[in-house]
Formats: structure tokens, sequence, C-alpha cells
């Protein structure tokens, strides 16, 4: 586990970094309680070592068209290493999709997507994700509305 690694004064910078992160290195030293020259060196472990993959603006996706949300199940017509490898890469090109988890079940992947309206996900399934050759079947939630989304890890 990562977190033996790191003590409470790494995990307060975490912690900080996860409500905000643009604060400075002043600001989040004081969130800490220590200098400003420790603190840097902690946050560039942190980042080096792995521990923060990078920094994002989250965007309201109402405010720029894409507020129909979707989750989709997606079953391969069969199940190997090549076209596993080749979904994977297929999914990555493909904007409209935003997270993509290979999952147990009765389904092999779970995608959420995010599109401008019921058409054009229409659009986006018959031309994009259906122009996979290795699919087999899909599933379509709609999301109506989103009671939580948080980036907050439990640490």
């Amino acid at each position: 586990m990562l977190t033996e690694q790191l003590d409470d004064i790494d995990l307060g910078i975490l912690r900080a970094l996860q409500d905000d992160g643009r604060l400075t290195v002043k600001e989040l030293a004081a969130k800490v309680h220590r200098s400003t020259t420790p603190v840097f060196e902690r946050l560039k472990r942190l980042e080096t070592n792995g521990y923060i993959r990078r920094y994002v603006a989250i965007i309201d996706a109402d405010k720029v068209g894409q507020g129909f949300m979707v989750f989709c199940r997606v079953k391969l017509s069969h199940m190997n290493r090549a076209i596993a490898t080749e979904f994977t890469n297929y999914i990555s090109d493909l904007p409209e999709v935003t997270e993509c988890y290979n999952v147990s079940g009765d389904y092999d992947y779970l995608l959420k997507i995010y599109s401008p309206s019921m058409s054009a996900y229409q659009e986006f399934l018959l031309n994009k994700l259906g122009a996979f050759e290795g699919l087999g079947s899909i599933e379509s939630t709609f999301v109506m509305s989103e009671l939580k989304h948080d980036y907050h890890l439990p640490f």
C-alpha cells in the first residue's frame, strides 16, 4: 500500500490539493503548518513518485453543451489480449468517452460518455462505438440527475 510511505504531512498536502489543486506552495505550506521549502520538496516528491498524477480543471458539462451523460456497458464478441488492447486503443481515441473501466460480470467494459443530446449519443453509438469490429453488445444507462460527483479519495 503506497500510503504506508507517507506521513501525516504528506497526507495533509494531498488532502489540501484534493480541495484546491491551484494552491500555491505558500498557501499549501500554511495549510499543513510547515515552511515553504520543505513543502515544495515534498510536493515535488509526491509528483515524481506518482501520488499526484496531474492537475486538472473540473468543467461543468452542462455549461459547455455536453450535459447528456451515459454509462455504457460493452461486451466484446470474444475476449483475448489482442482484442482487449485493440478496444483500449480504439476507445482512447474517442473524446466522448471520458472514463473506461475493464469490469467483471456480464460485460467487459464500463464507459462514461458525455454527449450534447440523445440524438448525438445515438450518432455516436452508430458511427463510432458501433464501428468497432469486435463489439458483441452494448447496454446504455442514461443519467437523469447527478447526485454526487466527488474526486476526493478517502484516506
